[in-house]
């Protein structure tokens, strides 16, 4: 594999692409004139759900509808994208995302959808690092730990993740790649159920992010191996990160944004994202994933279409160069 394990993991790619903010310059003034959904790709109980409906009750209050989190597990959060793609561009469907929207037109073939073609970019959430875990009683108990078992026996040691083409999963193929190893991929339809079987042990390890993990590390039934990010994160401030174990080069952050369909009205999606924002600034919204050694994002919508066009490109290349593939 020729690809810089840095460059894969880091938001450094730039691949100019359209987005069209709607058909329509005008949004109908009635909007919104009943409740809104807000898909999830993930199980209830999940990172995304956790800061969908953190997202909800501030925006239904803005708003003056129901905000109803519409939970649509499977196929790698593509039944979701796909019931989001189909949806009226009435501002009324809405989707909270993460990496996989821009991962899954290069991991699946043929491609489930176009990013440029099929989704309006409306704001941008925000960040929180990977980190991966084990039993708090398994054996694997370091990341020297897990190198050696899989060294003396190639894929006997798995590992868990939200899904297939979700961060975790695509930063664990790469790092097991370059350190030698073969792991065992175990996709869910959430971080919940994976953190699940990893409390019972049913799997080995679990790759997600830091806000799902945190309470499982806190209840003594998780230990964390490593936080992949630059540098160690205040909420697990004794482990140590990847870089540290003496794997360099392998950060790795789950973003999450929201979209709605192609042809989203531009005033709905001024509307919108001026609403996500003031939502960001809100103590209880931003104190949740700060807590959580994440944080938000506030931006323009170029800038979440700026970070949609580099992550296609940078997935593009990530799965075609290490030949990633679903489970």
């Amino acid at each position: 594999m020729t690809l810089s394990r840095r460059t894969a993991l880091t938001l450094s790619f730039a691949a100019p692409m359209g987005w069209a903010l709607g058909a329509s310059a005008l949004a109908q003034p009635s909007w919104p004139a009943k409740p809104l959904r807000l898909l999830v790709g993930y199980s209830p109980g999940g990172a995304v759900d956790v800061i969908a409906r953190a997202l909800a009750q501030p925006l239904a209050a803005a708003l003056g509808q129901p905000v109803i989190v519409d939970n649509r597990p499977g196929g790698g959060t593509n039944i979701a994208n796909r019931a989001l793609i189909d949806s009226a561009p009435d501002g009324h469907t809405l989707m909270l995302v993460a990496n996989a929207i821009a991962a899954n037109p290069s991991l699946y073939q043929p491609p489930p959808y176009d990013m440029a073609r099929d989704i309006t970019p409306v704001s941008l959430v925000g960040r929180v690092p990977v980190v991966l875990a084990a039993n708090a009683q398994s054996e694997v108990n370091s990341v020297a730990r897990l190198v050696a078992l899989s060294k003396a026996k190639p894929g006997s040691v798995n590992f868990a993740t939200p899904g297939n083409g979700s961060t975790p999963h695509l930063a664990l193929e790469l790092w097991a790649h370059a350190a030698g190893i073969v792991l065992t991929h175990v996709p869910y339809k959430g971080g919940a159920q994976a953190l699940n079987d990893a409390i019972a042990g049913h799997v080995q390890t679990v790759a997600v992010n830091a806000l799902e993990v945190q309470p499982h590390v806190r209840s003594g039934k998780l230990r964390v191996l490593a936080v992949l990010s630059p540098v160690r994160t205040p909420i697990f401030p004794d482990t140590p990160t990847m870089a540290e174990s003496g794997y360099p080069g392998f950060e790795a952050s789950v973003w999450y944004g929201v979209i709605g369909p192609a042809g989203l009205p531009a005033a709905v999606v001024t509307r919108l994202h001026a609403e996500v924002q003031r939502a960001l600034a809100l103590p209880e919204v931003r104190d949740r994933v700060l807590a959580a050694g994440g944080e938000v994002l506030p931006g323009s919508v170029e800038l979440f279409s700026s970070l949609l066009n580099r992550e296609r490109a940078r997935y593009e290349k990530l799965i075609r160069e290490a030949r990633i593939q679903p489970d």
